[in-house]
């Protein structure tokens, strides 16, 4: 009897011992894949926000708003890209942002979120992400969507948090 009870535990755990060493391998073998691919789609990210730019050096200059994850300048000087996390209404957003030497916003564009499909998603669109193109630190023109105002409106803070740190980095020059 006691061996009726025991047997069918010993037999589970080599299962899930088995299964976890299996899964464990494959993640050590797919996460340096993973990490390339996502750094590869980064610079490409990096390169389309500022296709003039020649190469980029990341800044690391203190002070940037918490949003502001990564900074790089361009090596000919003809602009800045400001990687940008952010909340929306479905969750979080990966933001880019492209500025010019002058403070005028180049191009901006979603590089991830996770927000409602047909409403916040509509943050993706050609037309909302256009309408940033030549704007400074006023933000005059912008506006929010109507029905995804969280959405829109965690970008618009979000490409403001990517103004002032460009505001700091020229500060710092």
């Amino acid at each position: 009897m006691k061996n009726d009870f025991v047997k069918p535990i010993l037999v589970l755990t080599c299962i899930c011992l088995l299964v976890s060493g299996a899964l464990a391998v494959t993640n050590g073998v797919t996460q340096p894949v993973i990490a390339d691919a996502a750094a590869m789609r980064s610079e490409e990210a990096i390169r389309n926000a500022i296709p003039e730019a020649e190469g980029f050096e990341q800044i690391t200059t203190e002070g940037f708003p918490d949003t502001v994850k990564e900074a790089y300048r361009s090596t000919n000087n003809v602009g800045y890209v400001f990687i940008i996390g952010t909340s929306g209404y479905g969750g979080d957003m990966q933001l880019i942002c492209g500025v010019s030497p002058d403070g005028s916003i180049l191009r901006c564009a979603t590089l991830e979120h996770s927000e409602t499909k047909g409403l916040g998603s509509r943050i993706t669109d050609t037309q909302f992400e256009q309408q940033f193109a030549g704007v400074d630190d006023r933000m005059e023109g912008v506006q929010a969507l109507t029905g995804a105002t969280i959405s829109s409106t965690a970008y618009i803070s979000a490409v403001r948090d990517a103004l002032e740190a460009f505001s700091i980095v020229r500060g710092a020059e």
